[in-house]
């Protein structure tokens, strides 16, 4: 049993490690019987006050 927590609390640690090293993005989080397998995450970078070299 001790062995499911360590393995919860670091699924937990690097969800949390996953949002806060986001600006704007997604993290998904896959769960196969009842139990997190997977995490995935995307980064999107925003450019609101950019300005190609035509000015756009």
């Amino acid at each position: 049993m001790e062995n499911t927590n360590i393995t919860e609390d670091t699924a937990i640690k690097n969800i949390k490690d996953a949002v806060l090293g986001l600006d704007y993005g997604d993290v998904l989080i896959k769960v196969h019987n009842s139990k997190i397998v997977q995490i995935e995450v995307t980064q999107k970078k925003r450019f609101d006050d950019f300005k190609g070299s035509a000015g756009i």
